[in-house]
């Protein structure tokens, strides 16, 4: 049995892991942590893999705090930047554990950011949209730059130029943000869960690659899987494509 420790239990999505990891045949919850609870040797209760769905503020210090009680960790809380990447690396590898970021757990949506870097060097123009229910606490979503980023490496590898846009005026911020060179734009509206739309476009023709997860359980497989395998690596490892193999 792996045992798991879930910091953002009593969140939405902490709640969500609890259940799935309490349902899962090969794993145990033995400790459900929260804010304000600290996050110690003794609270993590022989923990080997700790799930964490806190807050983009909290997450850091929460992962360096998981690696210091001596567990691996998997962790689904956005907001990351490549400085704090890059000090979770240097902590994990320091420690000898291991640690999964991931700014996507569900598989459809993993499965769409690796189809849109397969389809980037054969198209002029992409852009990605990312639409969320009102309580996110953070835009473009962790998955939209993931995206962007993929489509923006595999246009460079294959020696394109930037996209075509004639827009000289925008005082308002609507062509949207710009990752890497590639126009995200972000929709918070009441009803939604979490969906993105990659748009990729040549003359004459478009494509356009939609995931949606309707409810937070579509999250889980994904969860559940990169507890299974985030022991035995060391480091940090971003994305769970890199565990899927793709």
């Amino acid at each position: 049995m792996i045992r798991v420790a879930v910091t953002g239990a009593k969140g939405r999505m902490g709640s969500t892991v609890v259940t799935a990891v309490t349902g899962a045949p090969d794993m145990e919850v033995v400790a459900q942590l929260d804010a304000g609870d600290p996050i110690t040797k003794k609270t993590v209760n022989g923990a080997q893999v700790a799930v964490d769905f806190s807050l983009p503020s909290v997450t850091e210090a929460n992962v360096h705090a998981l690696l210091d009680a001596g567990v691996d960790v998997v962790v689904g809380t956005t907001g990351w930047t490549d400085e704090s990447y890059a000090r979770v690396r240097e902590h994990a590898e320091a420690a000898g554990r291991a640690v999964l970021i991931a700014p996507n757990f569900a598989m459809g949506a993993v499965l769409a950011m690796t189809f849109a870097a397969m389809a980037a060097p054969y198209f002029e123009s992409a852009e990605v949209i990312e639409m969320h229910h009102p309580g996110k606490v953070d835009a473009p979503s962790g998955t939209a730059v993931a995206t962007a980023r993929g489509i923006a490496q595999a246009r460079a590898q294959a020696g394109l130029g930037q996209m075509p846009d004639a827009t000289e005026m925008d005082e308002l911020g609507s062509r949207g943000g710009r990752v890497d060179g590639v126009p995200v734009h972000a929709v918070r509206l009441r009803g939604l869960t979490a969906s993105e739309e990659i748009l990729l476009g040549n003359e004459g023709e478009q494509l356009v690659i939609r995931t949606d997860s309707f409810d937070r359980v579509s999250f889980m497989p994904g969860v559940l899987l990169g507890v299974r395998r985030v022991s035995g690596r060391t480091g940090l490892t971003i994305g769970l494509d890199k565990v899927m193999g793709l």
